[in-house]
């Protein structure tokens, strides 16, 4: 309940003024901290910011770098997934196993694991030359 709070409360903070679609993500680390972030626009739409992509800059910000569960939030009419981008950079600070909920604000939700989220991610095991 905390994590759907957390991103309820920052979604309303969104800036988005051409796309009107606000979105919240929030993140528990293991200190138990929440880390929450919303969606910001540009007029040059690719230097926007998605609301998890807010969120793990300020669990980074903060010190801590592992996610162990994710919540975002949207208007929609169904649950609406992380982008491509925000699947990679959840994978990066969170294992397979970890829950992402996806919610509407009329109280859908839907939820998943990162491993769900983006099969056959990129990694480091990848860049491995050995």
């Amino acid at each position: 309940m905390e994590l759907e709070t957390a991103a309820r409360a920052v979604r309303e903070n969104a800036y988005v003024p051409y796309s009107r679609f606000k979105v919240g993500a929030a993140l528990r680390a293991p200190s138990g901290r929440i880390y929450a972030g919303c969606n910001v626009e540009n007029v040059a739409y690719p230097e926007g910011t998605c609301a998890e992509a807010g969120a793990i800059a300020a669990m980074v910000a903060a010190g801590e770098t592992e996610i162990l569960e994710a919540y975002v939030i949207a208007d929609a009419a169904h649950p609406v997934p992380p982008c491509g981008g925000c699947r990679q950079k959840l994978a990066e600070f969170a294992r397979g196993h970890v829950r992402v909920t996806m919610a509407t604000t009329d109280g859908a939700t839907l939820q998943t694991t990162v491993a769900e989220l983006l099969p056959g991610a990129f990694s480091t095991d990848h860049m491995d030359r050995s």
